[in-house]
């Protein structure tokens, strides 16, 4: 669609990532006390936890859709970008806010899954809805056979119609018994000490996670200055790094979930040992990501827009950028560890120095 709507979609899928972090934040500390409770062998306590969870997705929604739909167009306004990116940028912002309580609560049954140690059927679903999601982007954007041609506002509906889809698959899994914690509303009730815990928990970890997304926002008022090019260029160097970087928040987060399970069942050697295996084999992984980024930078680019201005601007970063990649492996994987074991500040503390 060209490079305003790049630059539309990045600048304003920031606001919805900054938000996505904090509510990240939240699941870290449903997470860390699921798995806690699963490692002592409490079920009942973990799916009342679970049970809490729901509430704080609920109120969590709320807070989303007031933000989308009132202060969609300001925020991109007080960016600085220019009026056609601004356009592109609120149409999807606002259709990806309004559709944040299937997103956040898709995302809060995602981790109560991995904390219960069943991450493979998280996997499976999400493999499932991620592929519906690019098969029916192309329809909506394009307007191909009969669906309106919603160009930048398409690709946020088909996101928050394959969210609608993998949160009723997963609540289906989670409420049928289909998974190692098996949920039920029995003696269902508001419990804000429970509620308290894993935002106690969990407001540490999503500070860590607003600050790099805020970093990001910062660095991109400041690009913006250099034109719509550079901002879609930013826009795509963010979205390669992001396939670099999922293997490190999948390694982490498994990471963690053993440290907090194993902790919960007494055996704090095997705690670590986790880590340390998790580590190594994340460190592999950013090693041949970073040489397959070094040596086709510009045929990666090309992939999302062939303009040569574009190619040229996006490929340096990414080359630039490959020399962090190995230390944030190593960082991720501790940052978990310590989340999954319900230490949250130090990783926060650490996250703001950086």
């Amino acid at each position: 669609l060209g490079a305003a709507s790049i630059a539309g979609v990045g600048v304003a899928g920031m606001g919805v990532q900054l938000v996505n972090m904090a509510k990240m934040g939240i699941v870290t500390g449903v997470r860390a006390l699921v798995a806690r409770f699963i490692g002592a062998g409490d079920t009942a306590s973990a799916n009342h936890v679970a049970q809490q969870a729901f509430i704080i997705s609920a109120a969590f929604s709320v807070v989303m859709v007031t933000v989308g739909i009132f202060l969609a167009e300001p925020i991109l306004i007080m960016l600085g970008v220019e009026p056609d990116v601004v356009a592109e940028g609120a149409a999807y912002m606002r259709i990806m806010f309004v559709g944040a309580a299937a997103m956040s609560f898709r995302m809060m049954s995602e981790g109560i899954m991995q904390a219960s140690g069943d991450t493979m059927t998280p996997m499976r679903v999400g493999i499932f809805f991620r592929l519906f999601h690019v098969a029916l982007c192309p329809f909506l954007i394009f307007g191909w056979w009969a669906f309106p041609r919603m160009g930048v506002s398409g690709a946020a509906m088909t996101s928050v119609i394959s969210d609608v889809l993998g949160l009723s698959l997963l609540l289906w899994i989670l409420f049928t018994g289909r998974t190692r914690l098996g949920l039920t509303l029995k003696n269902f009730r508001l419990d804000l000490g429970i509620i308290w815990r894993a935002v106690k928990v969990g407001i540490p970890a999503a500070v860590m996670s607003i600050q790099m997304t805020f970093g990001h926002l910062i660095l991109m008022w400041i690009i913006v200055r250099f034109g719509t090019v550079a901002v879609a260029a930013h826009t795509v160097c963010q979205r390669v790094e992001g396939f670099v970087h999922m293997p490190a928040q999948g390694l982490g987060m498994a990471a963690g979930v053993l440290a907090g399970q194993n902790l919960g069942a007494g055996k704090p050697e095997r705690a670590v040992r986790s880590g340390w295996l998790a580590m190594g084999l994340l460190e592999a992984v950013m090693v041949v990501g970073a040489v397959m980024i070094l040596v086709w930078a510009e045929n990666i680019v090309r992939i999302f827009n062939p303009e040569p201005n574009l190619v040229e601007t996006t490929s340096a970063f990414l080359r630039i950028a490959t020399a962090g990649y190995i230390m944030f492996g190593v960082a991720i994987v501790v940052m978990q560890c310590l989340n999954g074991a319900g230490d949250t500040i130090p990783p926060m503390i650490v996250a703001l120095i950086m």
